[in-house]
């Protein structure tokens, strides 16, 4: 049997449903402690340049406050790494980040970008915050975060999250590649992006990943059922997965 897989909770779009209104509520380090309980093993969040959702003070009490791990989501810039190095989470994952763009489109150039991100991961890496980089499953990507010395990758499953049929089965194909690849270069293997209660079970049950982080869908169906319950379910789902 497969090692327990990780589930991490982006609490984003908590955020987001307060800034419709500018008022304080909901609030998303409550929405994170909730997840917490029902089974989430750490909270993600995207301080975004343009702070549409998540905010400085967001990640500061969610620093504060969490007694599970707290997963920043950044943009490679100098302004964001200042911010990870203040607060010190327990990992960083560098993303892509594009201000007319929705949500995130793709995964980042680690290969491309190799010499503007290396002394990022070194300093957060100095700072002992774990750096984990946002890729698309590719090999060339891989190798570049190998070289960086990342230690953690988290691989885009947008693509797959967005296909049907053998499109959407050879996309599960590469992703599995990519994870065993990853993992047989000593990388920490995580995934996220697009991940639902109806298509996680094929992506969790990839036995080298590590952790999944999950967030508009989950938000999305506690509308519905309740946070707490929503998480319960994803957790329910990625275990029987395994």
């Amino acid at each position: 049997m497969s090692a327990r897989l990780r589930l991490g909770v982006n609490i984003d779009h908590v955020a987001t449903v307060r800034n419709a209104r500018g008022v304080g509520y909901p609030d998303p380090v409550r929405a994170a402690l909730i997840a917490a309980e029902a089974g989430a093993d750490g909270i993600t969040a995207h301080l975004r340049e343009d702070r549409r959702h998540i905010t400085d003070d967001d990640i500061a009490r969610l620093a504060a406050g969490l007694s599970i791990p707290l997963n920043l989501e950044m943009a490679a810039t100098d302004e964001m790494l200042a911010i990870a190095l203040k607060h010190r989470p327990h990992a960083a994952c560098i993303v892509p980040e594009k201000r007319e763009e929705r949500t995130t489109e793709g995964g980042l150039d680690a290969a491309g970008l190799h010499n503007h991100l290396a002394p990022m991961v070194r300093a957060l890496g100095e700072a002992g915050v774990r750096v984990s980089l946002f890729i698309e499953p590719d090999a060339r990507q891989i190798v570049a975060a190998v070289s960086l010395g990342a230690p953690v990758v988290e691989l885009h499953t947008g693509r797959y999250a967005e296909l049907t049929g053998a499109a959407r089965a050879e996309e599960l194909k590469r992703l599995a590649d990519a994870a065993a690849l990853a993992a047989k270069n000593g990388l920490e293997v995580h995934a996220g992006h697009g991940l639902t209660l109806d298509n996680v079970a094929p992506v969790a049950a990839i036995p080298q990943l590590a952790e999944l982080n999950i967030g508009h869908s989950l938000i999305a169906e506690a509308i519905f059922t309740g946070l707490g319950p929503a998480v319960a379910a994803m957790r329910a789902a990625m275990d029987g997965a395994r």
